[in-house]
């Protein structure tokens, strides 16, 4: 039993991670209907820029992370005005193809200047506690809280404020949108940088507790997009439920089934959801 609380708990972790990247993923395919196969290297480049700034720059891990977010959003923002909103009345082919560019431009430039050997950064909160008899370290229970009031953070965002409305109608309807005065440039462009902040927090929450290389978003792009389609192309809830459902069932397949091949579990249950419900388990079909 005690095996088993340890393992959820490794999984709500994981999933925690899983969930932010792809909460960015699906706000811009709900926007946009852009797959950004390059998300998963956004996430990687939010990891390097802590590590660097912590290990090289020596700024405080929570400066650090701040800086790779602001620096990250600007990027995003970026990529969405020059790359992808010129495609935008493209065939979709042209906007995938520009974003597996991207991924491989921004994994050259991580090679180029970080070079290609796994990095690691010491957590400022190395210490190990007690819970409920489960040992956990400082910095995973960190993770746990700083990825749980995000996740509110943005729920209340989309649902409260005027522009997280303005982004929910452009998912919705972009013509629409548009039609009654929401500047859809304006709204693509932030969720861009919203959804690359939160690739950057993810990697920077990561970082202290995994190994930093450069391909390491091209797995992790892998399972978001299995966790936006168990959740829903679009659906916010179904990315968070999804993120940390694929976490579990990695955690306790790994545990109970074998270790190898843990990381097929999200490619297994994609294909099961792809059988039994194409919508996605918390999204109706159209």
């Amino acid at each position: 039993m005690e095996l088993f609380a340890q393992q959820v708990l490794n999984g709500l972790v994981t999933g925690s991670v899983y969930s932010l990247v792809a909460l960015g993923l699906t706000l811009i395919y709900g926007t946009m209907q852009v797959p950004n196969f390059a998300h998963g290297h956004l996430y990687m480049l939010g990891a390097y820029l802590s590590y660097t700034l912590v290990t090289t720059a020596g700024l405080h891990y929570w400066a650090a992370m701040a800086v790779a977010v602001v620096a990250l959003a600007v990027v995003g923002a970026a990529l969405e005005r020059l790359i992808f909103r010129p495609l935008r009345h493209a065939p979709h082919l042209n906007s995938m193809i520009a974003a597996l560019g991207v991924m491989l431009f921004l994994e050259a430039v991580a090679q180029i200047i970080w070079g290609e050997e796994f990095r690691h950064m010491d957590s400022p909160y190395a210490g190990v506690v007690s819970v409920a008899g489960l040992l956990v370290t400082e910095h995973r229970l960190i993770l746990l809280g700083a990825a749980a009031l995000l996740m509110v953070g943005l729920l209340l965002f989309l649902t409260r404020t005027l522009a997280g409305s303005a982004i929910r109608a452009t998912a919705q309807n972009a013509e629409g949108a548009l039609l009654v005065g929401i500047d859809t440039n304006r709204v693509a462009m932030t969720t861009f940088a919203i959804s690359a902040a939160l690739a950057a927090v993810a990697g920077s929450l990561v970082a202290p507790i995994s190994l930093v290389y450069p391909s390491m978003g091209s797995l992790v792009t892998l399972k978001a997009f299995a966790i936006v389609v168990l959740g829903g192309m679009g659906s916010v809830p179904g990315a968070l439920a999804g993120g940390y459902l694929l976490a579990l069932a990695e955690s306790l397949g790994g545990t109970y089934i074998s270790a190898t091949y843990q990381d097929l579990v999200a490619f297994v249950v994609l294909a099961l959801v792809f059988t039994f419900k194409p919508s996605g388990l918390f999204k109706e079909a159209a």
